[in-house]
């Protein structure tokens, strides 16, 4: 984790470095600053060193739980603790949201292969796979928004869940698809595995087969994939969370670099992929706990 982390955050940081144009500037906007304010604001936030020197400096503020400012002399870490409920509250519906309809969908089309079921989930696959997740938010805000009046198009101030639903089912039909695609896979390779013909040779009912043998084992793999996504899903609002204008850390990210905020940019992007690695931790330290083989392993 620790290398990744360091190395995943100087790429951030050099990316950062590397954007064209003077932050200073185009902070001021249309109007002119003196040349000693442009260098007092360079001073403060250390624009006139090199960029090893920059990095190590923020480096060694963020060992320290500090992420810096923006050019406004707003603290990144009240902006990311502001910013992350909201995100947090479209992840984990959208979460709930892909959860029931990927497993449920996988499930129904593993246990019917090469059935209707199991070419619907194909169908189902191919497609929000294929379809941009912009192109079916617009669409939802079009349809349920415009034409039926049934959900807010954008902004929170409807409060949750009503400001989240749409958002949400958007985010969880773009991410759904490989989940069912993964649970109809592993259940259909359970289904084929010796000890689920035992179970049926030895007159154990198709139920008990189904629910007690079958989708323990084939949901390991899916459990791995879900505790994963969360994390993911976080990083994956941005563009949802931009096109619903809600001020979470996606929109805070998009804002940021549309302004040339480069803290508050690589304060967001570390602080998703410190939420990514420690969740790929819990879930290996949960593993043991689903799986047996592991643990006794």
């Amino acid at each position: 984790m620790v290398p990744t982390l360091v190395g995943s955050t100087f790429l951030v940081f050099l990316l950062v470095f590397l954007v064209p144009g003077d932050p200073v500037l185009a902070l001021a906007g249309d109007k002119r600053l003196s040349e000693s304010s442009i260098r007092a604001i360079r001073e403060q936030y250390n624009l006139d060193d090199p960029f090893l020197v920059q990095y190590f400096k923020w480096l060694g503020n963020v060992l320290h739980g500090d992420f810096g400012y923006d050019f406004n002399n707003n603290s990144v870490t009240d902006l990311i603790a502001s910013a992350f409920p909201y995100t947090m509250a479209l992840a984990l519906s959208a979460f709930c949201l892909k959860l029931v309809i990927g497993v449920l969908i996988g499930v129904w089309a593993g246990l019917r292969e090469g059935r209707a079921p199991d070419k619907f989930n194909l169908f189902f696959t191919i497609f929000f796979l294929a379809v941009p997740g912009f192109i079916m938010a617009y669409l939802a805000q079009y349809v349920f928004g415009i034409k039926l009046h049934w959900l807010p198009i954008s902004g929170v101030r409807q409060g949750f869940p009503i400001a989240f639903v749409m958002p949400a089912l958007v985010l969880a039909l773009e991410t759904a698809s490989p989940l069912a695609r993964l649970t109809r896979t592993s259940l259909v390779d359970v289904m084929r595995a010796d000890f689920i013909v035992t179970a049926q040779a030895k007159g154990a009912s198709p139920g008990r087969v189904v629910w007690r043998h079958a989708l323990r084992n084939a949901f390991l793999p899916v459990v791995t994939y879900l505790g994963l996504s969360l994390a993911s899903l976080l990083g994956g609002s941005v563009l949802i969370e931009t096109i619903f204008n809600l001020p979470g850390l996606g929109g805070t990210l998009s804002d940021a670099i549309t302004l040339q905020q480069g803290p508050v940019v690589v304060g967001v992007s570390v602080f998703l992929l410190l939420f990514f690695l420690l969740s790929s931790l819990i879930v290996d330290l949960l593993y043991p706990l689903i799986d047996p083989r592991v643990r006794h392993a």
